[in-house]
């Protein structure tokens, strides 16, 4: 089974600590569909604040249903031009370095 990687970069002028905001929430509503430990199992995120870029897999449903919620709350909050994102086919064992903004 191949994973669904989704790739963010965020804007220059996105707070990253409201991006972080956004995932925290992303993941309590996701624990609302899927339950706390589904969730905890199956959502998988790496925030990485210097290159203002996140990775997240979407390869269980609870993992699609958080990176929607994500993308949701990010696109609401700070609008369409504020990030990229882009499909990532799969990881290699090294790990996933987010896009240059």
């Amino acid at each position: 089974m191949s994973k669904q990687i989704y790739r963010y970069a965020f804007a220059d002028g996105v707070p990253i600590e409201e991006i972080e905001s956004s995932l925290v929430l992303a993941i309590m509503a996701t624990e609302s569909l899927h339950g706390e430990s589904q969730t905890r199992l199956d959502v998988a995120h790496y925030l990485d604040p210097v290159r203002r870029g996140c990775v997240v897999d979407a390869s269980t449903p609870a993992g699609r249903d958080f990176n929607r919620l994500f993308i949701g709350f990010v696109r609401r909050e700070f609008g369409e031009d504020s990030f990229r994102v882009e499909r990532v086919d799969s990881c290699s064992q090294e790990p996933c370095e987010p896009a240059a903004a």
